[in-house]
């Protein structure tokens, strides 16, 4: 009989692997590894101590931190334990932690970098027990670090498991929150069971795979691929840094991994970018190599027979083009998945092209993150899959995707009225707009409360607008503007290291940032760029006027959420004077 609690099915997998590796990470600059037995003998022991510190079940532990493999040692043991999980977003700012330590009455609370505890040592909470995973600075004795714990009490660690439930609260995840204080989302383990079943039905993942854990563990999206990774016994590099995720992806070359569009859009532009400015012969090379390639996968796809012709073109231009491309992501993927933004179609279709089949999902923490989700035997570029099996959804008014199924929440945790407003009648409403086509694959329009309506009734989708523009190599963030205007314009920040570089070679010369951003050399290549980006758009969905920024939309400054989505209210009043300047004059047609 399958175990019904994820720390049981977590156990089950370190006893089946105990000599296989569980886990890699980085220290001193070198790739270090942990076996399942390892990886048991520290959860054991951090659980055993959290017991004897008088963590009970039901308590709420915090992890504040950026990803490493003692995020991951907390998690498990606060499940071993029977506690809950609450995680914080490593880049958060001191009033958002500070609310959800409060709200979540956050007793214990286990922190990582420099960052991390200068906020913590600046939050009033003194009855806040802390546990450091490095090695603290002189003059600070309250706080413990990681490695101080007692001896092990299996039996009292064992007692807990015994006593784990289905409908038991596993973890709260704070929503990234667009507007406002984030909400409290309240999984059950029998939520991620639910998931790891749809994977099962859809996926081969065995301990021969390798992942690549380099999103935050805050989100669940990450999260819950990483429990699915364990429990089939499969290794998980952790990455603390994000921005090292491309010599990463050569070094550990994983098998699978999941991950946000932004990383699919940056390497899509960065080969465009290098194929325009290569030599004729070579241009034609690749394009002839993209063709082959999407001819020879979807004559794969549909079963049908690949002609001889067709096959040794296929080999030989996939050995000197594609191959290369497949190299920059470390190799063949079984998995590659893309969730928590939109990806461009275009783009989809590069990667098949190439031998890397990109499995567009969709979901939000509320459902424990999945709710639909291509895989190798059913897909559909522009769509994010069909909902998982058992998973009911349909259409309801506005267009709004309602979800039913396994996955769903418990509720928001200390918010009855939030809970209600959320889910009606067994429904959760996702907020977000779609439709399922005839062969039952779902597809995401935008958000509710995003949609723009123009000042002449047009109703204007802006991610859809900054998904085509926004994978630009030129363009590192955009947001489109519009609301009760005439025409839409957009704020666009620059990538600044393409751009410089395209400044250099074609003898700009600039003394700041803001002279360079006011050339009109450089204007009009992003006009120009902009204009590339826009055929599939409608008339007046086009980008008429925008303005180039000299910074990046940030985290710190709440213009985004910790998962990259803008939050559109703050930019626009913080941007305003530059937004109003757009619209003293009409656009030049």
């Amino acid at each position: 009989m399958p175990a019904s609690d994820l720390g049981r099915i977590l156990w089950d997998a370190m006893d089946q692997n105990k000599n296989q590796t569980a886990l890699q990470f980085k220290q001193e600059d070198q790739w270090q590894t942990m076996t399942y037995g390892q990886l048991a003998g520290e959860i054991f022991a951090l659980s055993s101590a959290m017991i004897k510190a008088g963590v009970k079940p039901g308590d709420r532990i915090g992890i504040y931190s950026a990803n490493r493999y003692e995020w991951s040692i907390v998690d498990f043991a606060s499940i071993f334990t029977g506690a809950i999980s609450v995680p914080i977003f490593s880049t958060n700012s001191i009033d958002q932690t500070a609310y959800i330590i409060e709200n979540a009455g956050i007793n214990l609370i286990f922190i990582g970098g420099e960052s991390q505890l200068d906020q913590i040592l600046n939050l009033n909470a003194p009855n806040l027990k802390v546990v450091s995973f490095d090695l603290l600075r002189e003059g600070i004795e309250d706080f413990l670090t990681f490695k101080t714990q007692s001896p092990m009490d299996r039996n009292a660690v064992d007692a807990r498991l015994k006593t784990l439930t289905p409908d038991q609260t596993l973890t709260i995840v704070y929503t990234s929150g667009t507007t406002g204080m984030p909400k409290g989302v309240m999984l059950s383990h029998a939520n991620f069971i639910y998931e790891f079943s749809a994977l099962d039905a859809y996926f081969n993942i065995t301990h021969e795979d390798q992942s690549l854990c380099f999103l935050p563990l805050s989100h669940v999206y990450e999260r819950a691929w990483s429990y699915y990774i364990f429990s089939k016994g499969a290794c998980n590099a952790y990455l603390s840094d994000p921005r090292k995720i491309l010599p990463a992806l050569s070094e550990i070359k994983p098998t699978v991994m999941v991950s946000v569009p932004r990383l699919f859009e940056k390497i899509y532009a960065a080969v465009l970018d290098a194929q325009e400015k290569a030599p004729p012969l070579k241009q034609s090379v690749f394009n002839t190599a993209l063709k082959a390639g999407a001819a020879y996968h979807g004559m794969k796809k549909d079963g049908a027979r690949v002609p001889v012709w067709l096959l040794i073109k296929f080999r030989i231009l996939d050995r000197l083009v594609l191959s290369k491309i497949r190299d920059i992501v470390g190799g063949p993927k079984k998995v590659f998945a893309a969730g928590g933004a939109p990806l461009d179609k275009t783009i989809e279709e590069f990667f098949f092209a190439c031998g890397l089949l990109v499995c567009q999902g969709y979901g939000m923490t509320e459902t424990a993150p999945l709710i639909s989700f291509n895989c190798p035997a059913s897909f559909k570029f522009g769509s994010v899959g069909k909902p998982l099996p058992g998973c009911d959804v349909k259409i309801g008014d506005q267009g709004e995707i309602l979800v039913k199924g396994g996955q769903v929440m418990k509720g928001y945790y200390n918010d009855p009225e939030a809970t209600a407003e959320a889910i009606v009648d067994g429904w959760l409403k996702t907020g977000d707009v779609g439709d399922i086509d005839p062969e039952g694959y779902l597809h995401i329009t935008d958000r509710i409360k995003e949609l723009i309506v123009t000042s002449g009734g047009k109703n204007v989708a802006p991610q859809h607008i900054e998904t085509l523009v926004g994978k630009d190599i030129f363009i590192e963030q955009i947001i489109a503007i519009g609301d009760r205007r005439k025409f839409m314009s957009a704020l666009v920040v620059p990538a600044m290291d393409v751009l410089e570089g395209w400044a250099r070679n074609n003898g700009i010369t600039w003394d700041s940032i803001k002279s360079l951003l006011e050339n009109p050399e450089v204007l009009a290549l992003y006009r120009e760029r902009i204009d590339l980006n826009s055929p599939a758009l409608a008339k007046f969905e086009t980008i008429k006027k925008f303005m180039l920024l000299p910074n990046p939309f940030t985290v710190e400054d709440g213009e985004i959420t910790t998962t990259l989505k803008l939050k559109r209210k703050i930019i626009t009043a913080k941007y305003l004077d530059l937004i109003e300047a757009m619209y003293r004059e009409e656009p030049v047609e």
